[in-house]
C-alpha cells in the first residue's frame, strides 16, 4: 500500500518481494493515506515505473487506479502503455470507479454511483481505442479526447482488470475487460462474470484478483494495536469508503471500532495457519489471486524476513 511506505522504501519492498517469491505485486493509486497514521501517499505511477525497472520476473497492478477525475483517461492510457513496455509485458491496468478520498482534490467534485460508473465505461472506452493504437475522436457524456494518439504502445496489449461488486457492474464492464477485481470472496460475482456470454472464462482466460489484509507480527498484541491503528478504516465497507472525503472523515467514522473489532476481522499475529485460513475463501470461491496486504509499513522487512517465504508455501500447498 502507498500509504504505508515512502517511494524509496516501497522500491525495496517490492525488490525484496520478488526474490522472497510472489508471484505479482499489486499498488494502490492515491493521493491520501485512508490514515494520518499510515502517513504515506506517494505517486504510485512514479513507484511502479520504478519496481519495473529493478524487478525481472513479478507481475505489476494498478489496485485500483481511478480513470476519471483526477486523471483523465486518455492519460491513463499514455501511462499505461509507458508501463507496461517499461515492464516488459508484466502490467495489468486495475481501473475502479474510486473514492472521494482522492478524487475530490482536484476540485470537481465527487458524482453519485452511477454517474461513477458511467464515467467509468466511458474511461475504459476510450482506454482501449487509444491502445489500438490509431488516432482517437471521442465525445461522450463525461469526456471528450481530441485527435489523441499513443505513440509509444506495448507489443501486446495492456490488460485490463475493473473492480465490481455486483451484477450491474458486471453488466457494464464485462465487455470491456480482461479480469475481475473484487474485495470479497464472492462465488456469485465469479459465476456472473464467467456466465456473461464471453468466452472468457476465470481461470482459463480471465483471472479473478482479490485482496485480503493481514497483520503478521511475532507478538499478536503488537499486531492488534498496529491493525487498529492503521487499518480500522477497513471495517466501514466499500459504500461508506467510497464516499468519506478526508482522512479526518475516516478517524471520525471509525472511532468507535475497537482493537478487538478489528482482530475478529483482519488475522494479527504469527499464526501463519490463521492467515491460510482467511484467504481460503477466496480460492474457494474462485478468486485465481490473492493480495496480501501486511499492515504497517515498519514491519515489511521483518514480514518479508521472517514470514512471506513459510506463508507462501502454506498457501500454495493448502490452495493446489
Amino acid at each position: 500500500m502507498t500509504e504505508q511506505a515512502g517511494p524509496k522504501d516501497l522500491v525495496r519492498y517490492a525488490i525484496d518481494a520478488e526474490r522472497v517469491g510472489f508471484d505479482f505485486e499489486v499498488s494502490s493509486d492515491h493521493f491520501f493515506p485512508w490514515l494520518s497514521s499510515q502517513g504515506h501517499a506517494p505517486y504510485a505511477w512514479s513507484v511502479l515505473g520504478a519496481v519495473a525497472h529493478a524487478t525481472e520476473r513479478v507481475g505489476l497492478m494498478t489496485y485500483v487506479t481511478c480513470p476519471t477525475i483526477r486523471y483523465h483517461p486518455a492519460i491513463i492510457a499514455q501511462k499505461s502503455a509507458t508501463l507496461q513496455i517499461l515492464a516488459d509485458g508484466r502490467f495489468t491496468l486495475g481501473l475502479g470507479s474510486g473514492e472521494n478520498l482522492n478524487e475530490h482534490v482536484v476540485g470537481m467534485g465527487w458524482p453519485g454511483i452511477v454517474d461513477r460508473q458511467s464515467m467509468l465505461v466511458e474511461a475504459l472506452e476510450i482506454i482501449r481505442d487509444l491502445h489500438d493504437g490509431g488516432l482517437v475522436d471521442f465525445r461522450g457524456e463525461h469526456f471528450q479526447v481530441d485527435s489523441a494518439r499513443i505513440w509509444d504502445l506495448p507489443d501486446d496489449r495492456v490488460p485490463i482488470g475493473v473492480a465490481v461488486s455486483g451484477e450491474r457492474g458486471i453488466g457494464e464492464f464485462r465487455p470491456l475487460a480482461d479480469h475481475l477485481i473484487a474485495v470479497e470472496p464472492d462465488a456469485g460475482i465469479v459465476e456472473q462474470w464467467n456466465g456473461y456470454g464471453s468466452t472468457d472464462t476465470i481461470g482459463v482466460d480471465s483471472r479473478a484478483i482479490g485482496q485480503i489484509p493481514i497483520c503478521w507480527d511475532p507478538d499478536r498484541d503488537a499486531a492488534v494495536t498496529r491493525a487498529h491503528d492503521q487499518f480500522r478504516w477497513f471495517s466501514g465497507g466499500w459504500e461508506v469508503n467510497a464516499d468519506l472525503p478526508t482522512t479526518a472523515g475516516f478517524a471520525a467514522a471509525t472511532q468507535f471500532v475497537t482493537p478487538e473489532n478489528v482482530a475478529d476481522a483482519i488475522p494479527c499475529g504469527p499464526d501463519l495457519d490463521a492467515i491460510v485460513d482467511a484467504v481460503r475463501p477466496y480460492w474457494e470461491a474462485g478468486f485465481t489471486d490473492i493480495a496480501l496486504i501486511q499492515i504497517g509499513g515498519e514491519s515489511q522487512d521483518a514480514f518479508l524476513a521472517q514470514a512471506a517465504g513459510p506463508l507462501l508455501e502454506k498457501l500454495r500447498t493448502a490452495a493446489g
